[in-house]
C-alpha cells in the first residue's frame, strides 16, 4: 500500500564530495526535513567556495543513496546558478508536485555544489534530473520521461550570420571545402538555410580555429567535408558542438517544469518572434501576424539574437525566432528514465527545436519537436552551439 508522502517524517541526508578542478567548493551542515502538513521538504546547508558564488543542484534517492533516481524538478530556493556562498542557505523541495503518494524510510539528499565558469558568451546548464516532454494540450509525440542531464553549456545566442560568415571564411582556408555561405536577413539576426552537415562542419572549424578539440569525426579524422551519416560525436571533447535533444530541452525550460514556454505558460509577440493567431491558441496573447520586430526589411520574418528576454538560464530566443537543429536522429523516445540520451542510432532526418518566425504559438513550446532531411536547408532552421563540460 502506498502511504502519502506527507506521512513520511525522516529523512537520512548524504554530503556529496563536490566536483572541482582546483579549490573544490565545500558543502556541510546539511539538513532536511518535512515541512508539517505539507509535501514540502525543506533542505538547508552551507557553502563555502573560492568564488562568491557557485552553482548547487539537488539529488534523491529513496533507497539509501544506492540510485539518485527520485525526480529533483520542483526545486526553489537556494539551487542552480548564481548561489551566493555562506551560511545557512535554505532551498525547497515540492514532492507533491515530484513524487505524489510516494513511501520510503530511507530517503537522502545530495546537494552538489560547484564552481565552474561557463566561457564568455554561454550558459552553465546545471546537470541534473527534468521531465522531458509534457501532456499538455493533446500533444501525443512527447510523453513525459524522467531524463538526466550532465552539466554542459549552452550558447546564450543563435548563431548569427555575421559569426557564420567569420568562421567560414577561416575554414575554406583550413581544409574545410563545402561550406556553405547560409542567409541572414542582416549581420546580427541568426543564420538560416544552411545544412545540419554544414553546421557540424562549421562547429569543428570554430573549435580549430578557437584552438580547441574538434567534436565531430569521420573515420577517426577531423570530419571537415562532404555529408556523411557515419560522422560521430565526441562528447569528451571540449569544441563546439550541436546539444542533444534532451539538453535542448532542459536548457529551454530554464529551471522551470512543466510549462509551455521557457518563461510559463502563455506567449506573447513581446517574448518571442513568432506568427500570433489567438483565435486558434487559447494561450497565445498575439497580436495576429508576424511580429512588427521580424517583419522589418521583409521575408524572412528573422529578428536580431536576443531581442527577447533571456529564460531563465540566461538563454535567448529559446522559443521563436528561427528553429534550431539539434544531434539527434528524429526517432520515437526511449520508454523510461535517462541518462544524457542522445536518440537512435540512425534515421532519415535530424531533430529541430524552439519555434519560428512564421509558425505559430504550439510551434514554440518547449516539448515540440520535428524533423528534416539533414541534406537540406530551411530559411526556417538555424542553430546554436554547445560545448560539454570538461577540462
Amino acid at each position: 500500500m502506498k502511504i502519502p508522502l506527507s506521512a513520511v517524517v525522516s529523512a537520512a541526508i548524504i554530503l556529496l564530495t563536490p566536483l572541482a578542478e582546483a579549490a573544490a567548493p565545500v558543502v556541510s551542515n546539511i539538513s532536511a526535513v518535512q515541512r508539517a502538513g505539507t509535501q514540502l521538504v525543506d533542505i538547508s546547508y552551507d557553502v563555502t567556495a573560492d568564488t562568491s558564488t557557485v552553482q548547487i543542484t539537488l539529488a534523491i534517492s529513496s533507497d539509501g543513496g544506492t540510485t539518485f533516481s527520485v525526480p529533483a524538478t520542483t526545486v526553489s530556493g537556494a539551487v542552480g546558478l548564481g548561489v551566493a556562498t555562506g551560511t545557512g542557505k535554505a532551498l525547497t523541495w515540492n514532492a507533491g508536485a515530484d513524487w505524489s503518494k510516494q513511501y520510503t524510510t530511507t530517503m537522502c539528499f545530495k546537494v552538489t555544489a560547484d564552481d565552474l565558469v561557463a566561457p564568455a558568451g554561454f550558459s552553465c546548464i546545471p546537470a541534473g534530473s527534468f521531465q522531458m516532454g509534457d501532456a499538455l494540450d493533446g500533444l501525443t509525440n512527447v510523453p513525459i520521461r524522467t531524463v538526466t542531464v550532465s552539466t554542459f553549456y549552452m550558447g546564450q545566442k543563435e548563431v548569427t550570420k555575421a559569426e557564420w560568415d567569420t568562421v567560414r571564411t577561416w575554414g575554406l582556408t583550413h581544409g574545410y571545402t563545402d561550406l556553405g555561405a547560409g542567409a541572414g536577413k542582416a549581420a546580427t539576426h541568426p543564420v538560416q538555410t544552411i545544412t545540419w552537415y554544414n553546421m557540424v562542419k562549421w562547429c569543428n572549424a570554430r573549435s580549430e580555429m578557437d584552438g580547441l578539440t574538434p567534436c565531430y569525426t569521420l573515420s577517426s579524422a577531423v570530419y571537415r567535408t562532404t555529408n556523411n551519416d557515419a560522422v560521430v560525436c565526441n562528447w569528451a571533447a571540449n569544441g563546439y558542438r550541436l546539444p542533444s535533444e534532451a539538453e535542448w530541452e532542459k536548457a529551454a525550460r530554464g529551471g522551470l517544469s512543466g510549462k509551455r514556454f521557457p518563461w510559463g505558460d502563455r506567449i506573447s509577440q513581446s517574448l518571442a518572434n513568432y506568427s500570433g493567431n489567438p483565435t486558434s491558441f487559447p494561450y497565445d496573447d498575439g497580436p495576429a501576424g508576424y511580429n512588427s520586430i521580424g517583419s522589418i526589411g521583409g521575408n524572412p520574418y528573422t529578428s536580431p539574437v536576443g531581442s527577447f528576454p533571456a529564460n531563465g538560464y540566461g538563454l535567448y530566443d529559446m522559443a521563436g525566432n528561427v528553429f534550431e537543429w539539434c544531434w539527434d536522429w528524429w526517432g520515437t523516445y526511449a520508454a523510461g528514465a535517462q541518462t544524457d540520451p542522445r536518440g537512435v542510432t540512425s534515421g532519415s532526418s535530424r531533430v529541430f527545436r524552439g519555434g519560428d518566425w512564421g509558425d505559430y504559438a504550439d510551434f514554440c513550446r518547449v516539448a515540440y519537436r520535428n524533423g528534416r532531411t539533414p541534406a537540406n536547408s530551411y530559411y526556417f532552421i538555424g542553430f546554436r552551439i554547445a560545448r560539454s563540460s570538461v577540462p
